[in-house]
C-alpha cells in the first residue's frame, strides 16, 4: 500500500515552483557571498524581491479565490509609511539631526504619537496590524454584501485613489506631497555603511522565499482547495455548508499583510515613501505582473514581477520613453497568446501546427 504524500512532498512536485524557490535562495546566496556586486545591482535585486512578494500577495486572492484587487498598493503603502515613521524616529534618536519633514511641514518636532514607533518591533506589529485591520473591515463589508467580480475591482481601485488624494494633503500629517525621506540610520547603523544595502536585499530575498514556500504549502492543503472551490462555484460550496465569507476574508487579510511586509522592506531600500505609491497605476501594474507570469501558481507571480520590473529598470536607464510601449506589448502578447501567463509557454503551439494536428486522420480502429 502506497503511503499518501505529505504536504511538503506535494509542494515539491511542481518543478516550476521548486525552480523559482531555488532561484530565490541562490540569489540570496550570491548577494551574500560575492563582494564584487555593485551597490546599485544589490539594490535592484532587493527591490525586485519586494515586488515579487507584492505580486505573490495578489496572486493569493486573485489566482486562488478569483477576486481581483486593483488596490493592493494601499497595503504596500501602509507598510511603507509605518517603516518610514520608524526610520525617522530612529534617526532622530541616534543622530540628533532634525529631518527635513519637520521643516517643510512647519512642525517643531516629529509628532508625539510617532514616539512608540522608534522601536522596530512596535513598528513591525503596527504595520501588520493596520494592514490587517483595514483589510478586515473592507473585506468583511464587501464579502458580506456579496460584492465581487468587476465591482470589487472598481471599489478597491477607488479606495486606493481616495487614499492617495488624502495622503497628498499636508494636514494629514504624513509629509504630504513630499512624503518621508532623509533616513539616516537603521538599527543604529548609518545607511551609507558598506553592507547595509546587501543586508536589506538578502532579508527581502529570505522573506520572499519563506512566504513563497509557506503560501504554496497552504494552497495545496484543504484551505487552498476550498478557495479554488469558492472561485469555481461559490453557490454550490455554500449549499454544502461551508462558510465562504470566512474563507475569502481569511485569504484577503493574509494577502494584505504580505503586501504590507513588501512595503516595509521596500522603503528602506529606496530611501523615500510618498503618495505616489498609492497611485492607481501601481496597483494596476501589480495585476499585470501576475497576469504575465501566470496567476494561480504563485511561482508565476514571482516570475512576472521579476521579469517585468527587470525590463523596466533596464529601459529606464537607457530608453525610458520606450517602457510604456513595451509593457503594453507584453500585456497584448499574454492576452492573445498566453492567456494563462508565461507558465503556459511550454504547452503553446503555433496556430498553424494546431490546425495541422486537427486535420490529421484519426485512428478509429476499435
Amino acid at each position: 500500500m502506497t503511503a499518501k504524500p505529505n504536504i511538503l512532498q506535494r509542494a515539491m512536485e511542481d518543478r516550476i515552483f521548486v525552480g523559482v524557490a531555488a532561484a530565490v535562495a541562490l540569489a540570496a546566496l550570491v548577494v551574500t557571498l560575492f563582494p564584487g556586486l555593485s551597490g546599485y545591482r544589490v539594490n535592484v535585486v532587493g527591490q525586485l524581491a519586494c515586488f515579487a512578494l507584492l505580486a505573490l500577495s495578489l496572486d493569493l486572492i486573485w489566482g486562488y479565490a478569483g477576486i481581483l484587487s486593483l488596490g493592493h498598493g494601499l497595503f504596500f503603502a501602509i507598510g511603507g509609511y509605518v517603516i518610514g515613521m520608524h526610520l525617522l524616529e530612529h534617526s532622530v534618536a541616534t543622530t540628533g539631526v532634525t529631518p527635513d519633514i519637520v521643516q517643510f511641514m512647519g512642525w517643531k518636532a516629529l509628532p508625539d504619537w510617532w514616539g512608540p514607533l522608534e522601536s522596530f518591533p512596535v513598528a513591525l506589529i503596527a504595520a501588520l496590524a493596520v494592514s490587517f485591520a483595514v483589510a478586515f473591515v473592507f473585506g468583511w463589508v464587501s464579502f458580506r454584501s456579496r460584492v465581487g467580480g468587476v465591482y470589487f475591482a472598481i471599489i478597491t481601485q477607488a479606495l486606493v485613489y481616495v487614499a492617495m488624494l488624502l495622503m497628498f494633503r499636508n494636514d494629514t500629517g504624513f509629509g504630504g506631497n513630499n512624503g518621508m525621506t532623509g533616513f539616516q540610520t537603521i538599527f543604529g547603523v548609518p545607511f551609507q555603511t558598506p553592507g547595509v544595502a546587501k543586508a536589506l536585499a538578502v532579508t527581502s530575498l529570505v522573506v520572499l522565499a519563506i512566504a513563497l514556500v509557506a503560501c504554496r504549502m497552504l494552497m495545496i492543503g484543504r484551505f487552498g482547495r476550498l478557495l479554488v472551490a469558492t472561485r469555481d462555484d461559490e453557490t454550490r460550496l455554500r449549499s454544502l455548508g461551508y462558510e465562504t465569507l470566512r474563507l475569502k476574508l481569511g485569504v484577503w487579510c493574509l494577502s494584505a499583510v504580505l503586501a504590507g511586509i513588501a512595503g516595509l522592506l521596500y522603503v528602506p531600500q529606496v530611501g523615500i515613501i510618498n503618495p505616489r505609491v498609492l497611485s492607481p497605476e501601481l496597483s494596476l501594474e501589480i495585476a499585470v505582473w501576475v497576469a504575465i507570469g501566470g496567476r494561480g501558481r504563485l511561482a508565476g507571480a514571482v516570475i512576472g514581477a521579476v521579469l517585468v520590473n527587470a525590463i523596466k529598470f533596464s529601459l529606464s536607464a537607457t530608453m525610458p520613453e520606450l517602457w510604456p510601449f513595451v509593457l503594453a506589448g507584453l500585456v497584448i502578447l499574454v492576452a492573445l497568446i498566453f492567456p494563462n501567463g508565461l507558465l503556459d509557454i511550454g504547452r503553446w503551439k503555433p496556430t498553424w501546427i494546431s490546425r495541422s494536428d486537427a486535420l490529421q486522420p484519426k485512428d478509429v480502429t476499435p
